[in-house]
C-alpha cells in the first residue's frame, strides 16, 4: 500500500477506528483477581436471616457469625443473605435458595414443607414476644383507645412483631381486621418509627429491634413507651436445607452452640442480644404450629 496516495481524511478515519477498537477493549474486559484465601474455596452456603433488622443493620449484627464459621472451615464460606422484607425472605427460602438459614417461629415451620429440618434455635425464649408501642403524650389507656386509628406492623408473616400482638389485640376486644387501620411498614424499626413520628397512634414490634434502636436514639425511649407486650414463644429457628452434607451441619452446630463459651463468640452474641443459640428439632416448634392454628381461626387466616 502506497500510504502517501490515501486521502488525509481516510488517515484520520483509521487512525479512529483504531483507538475506539482499543477503548471498546479495555472497558470490556474485566480482571479477574483473586486472593489465595479465596482461590481455595470450593463451596459457598448462604446463610439467609429473616428481616429481623433492615439489611445494613443485619449484615452489621450477624457478619461477625459467618466470619467465626469462616475461620473455623476449611475450603467452605458461609455468607449472610439479608432480604428488604419479609415477602422477599419468603420467597428466597421457600424456593430453597439458602443452605442455612434463621426464620422466625412461623417461617421455621413452614420451611419443613420445603425441604429444610430444624437442628438449632436462638435461645432467650423469654425474649421472644411481641410488644406494642405508644407514645407517652398519646392518651391511649385501653386497648380499645385504638379503635379507628392506624396501627403499624411490620409484616403480615412476622409473628412476634405482628401476628402475637395482632392476637393480644383480639384477645383484649379489637377485631383486627375492623376496628384498627392496619399499616404494614416493611421493617421493625420502622413500625417503631411510625409511632415517634406519629403517623400511627401505636406500633408493634419485639424486644431486640426495640432495644437496638433505642441504644442508637436514646430519644426513642424519653417519647415512647411498652404499653403492652404478649406471652413468648420458641424463639427463632436454624434450619439446614436437606442437601447440605452431615458433617457440615454438625460443625457448625458445634461451633454456633459453643459460642457462649468463648469470649469472642460472647461478643458476636451481644451483637445480636442474644445469649445463646441451642440444640432443637422440628417438634420443639410444636406451640407455634399450634397458636397458628388458633390465630389463623380467630384473627385472620395466614399462609
Amino acid at each position: 500500500m502506497n500510504i502517501k496516495r490515501i486521502p488525509l481524511i481516510t488517515l484520520i478515519l483509521i487512525a479512529f477506528s483504531v483507538i475506539a477498537c482499543t477503548e471498546e477493549k479495555a472497558t470490556t474486559y474485566t480482571p479477574q483477581i483473586s486472593s489465595s484465601k479465596t482461590s481455595s474455596v470450593e463451596k459457598v452456603y448462604s446463610f439467609g436471616i429473616h428481616p429481623l433488622h433492615n439489611p445494613k443493620r443485619l449484615h452489621d449484627v450477624f457478619g461477625p457469625m459467618m466470619e467465626y464459621l469462616n475461620n473455623n472451615f476449611e475450603g467452605i464460606r458461609f455468607e449472610v443473605e439479608a432480604s428488604r422484607n419479609y415477602a422477599a425472605y419468603d420467597e428466597k427460602l421457600y424456593s430453597r435458595k439458602f443452605q442455612f438459614s434463621l426464620p422466625n417461629p412461623f417461617q421455621t415451620i413452614n420451611s419443613l414443607e420445603h425441604g429444610y429440618r430444624v437442628f438449632g434455635k436462638m435461645g432467650d425464649d423469654d425474649n421472644f414476644k411481641g410488644i406494642i408501642l405508644t407514645r407517652k403524650d398519646s392518651g391511649i389507656k385501653n386497648v380499645t383507645d385504638l379503635t379507628g386509628k392506624p396501627v403499624s406492623f411490620p409484616a403480615p408473616t412476622a409473628l412476634a412483631a405482628t401476628m402475637m400482638p395482632q392476637y393480644y389485640l383480639h384477645t383484649h376486644g379489637i377485631d383486627v381486621m375492623k376496628d384498627i387501620e392496619i399499616r404494614y411498614v416493611g421493617s421493625q424499626e420502622s413500625s417503631i418509627m411510625n409511632v415517634f413520628l406519629g403517623d400511627t397512634l401505636a406500633g408493634a414490634t419485639w424486644p431486640p429491634p426495640w432495644q437496638a434502636l433505642v441504644k442508637e436514639r436514646p430519644e426513642l425511649a424519653d417519647q415512647m413507651e411498652i404499653k403492652w407486650q404478649t406471652d413468648p414463644l420458641p424463639n427463632n429457628g436454624l434450619v439446614v436445607r436437606d442437601d447440605v452434607p452431615q458433617d457440615v451441619v454438625e460443625k457448625v452446630s458445634e461451633l454456633v452452640f459453643n459460642m457462649h463459651t468463648t469470649e469472642k463468640g460472647k461478643i458476636i452474641l451481644q451483637r445480636m442480644g442474644l445469649s445463646k443459640f441451642e440444640q432443637a428439632d422440628n417438634n420443639t416448634y410444636q406451640a407455634v404450629v399450634d397458636f397458628v392454628k388458633i390465630f389463623s381461626e380467630s384473627v385472620r387466616p395466614v399462609k
